[in-house]
């Protein structure tokens, strides 16, 4: 009878350990991993598109005439309204002494880059089909300041970057193709 209820404790003991373990697992893989895979980093100063709001996204963000997208816009175009500060803002203060004035790139870390593999045509989507820029990208109207960009350590790519089954659950709403030659060039 002894080596019933011993044999009992065992396997209740057994069980025990593995929960333990099966919820170790999963902390470590929910928590613990993407907080070692991802590293925060600041942006070289806080761009507030909601103080922009008499221009319009495309004043900025442009197709070119070749059909290619524009993307960041260049510091000079920063210089246009911005030869001198504006207001009272440190940030400000840094674009036009840091930047315009020296004629540097602001070194952005993009939210929203592509893989290399990847062929992604804006004209395709916004001007072709009439697609919203807030359906992939975050709505940036009302933030008053830029969210901390995390880095992939691995791959180098923002947390942020559209992933693969976004796009196809789109081109299957849309009636377009899913075939991996479309995007994967």
């Amino acid at each position: 009878m002894g080596e019933v209820k011993n044999s009992t404790s065992k396997k209740g003991l057994g069980l025990v350990f593995f929960l333990a373990g099966f919820v170790g697992a999963l902390l470590v893989g929910w928590l613990v991993f993407p907080n070692l895979l991802y590293s925060s980093k600041q942006q070289p100063l806080n761009f507030l598109h909601s103080s922009h709001e008499d221009l319009s996204c495309e004043d900025c963000h442009f197709t070119r005439e070749d059909g290619s997208y524009s993307g960041v816009p260049g510091v000079e175009m920063c210089a246009e309204c911005h030869e001198e500060p504006m207001t009272e803002s440190e940030d400000e203060r840094i674009l036009v002494e840091e930047y315009i004035q020296q004629e540097r790139e602001i070194p952005w870390l993009v939210y929203a880059r592509q893989p290399d593999n990847v062929y992604f045509s804006h004209v395709a989507h916004t001007e072709e089909q009439g697609i919203e820029c807030v359906r992939c990208h975050r709505d940036v109207s009302a933030e008053d300041k830029m969210p901390v960009y995390k880095e992939n350590r691995l791959t180098g790519y923002s947390k942020n970057t559209i992933k693969m089954v976004e796009c196809e659950k789109c081109h299957a709403e849309k009636g377009a193709s899913n075939s991996c030659h479309v995007c994967h060039k």
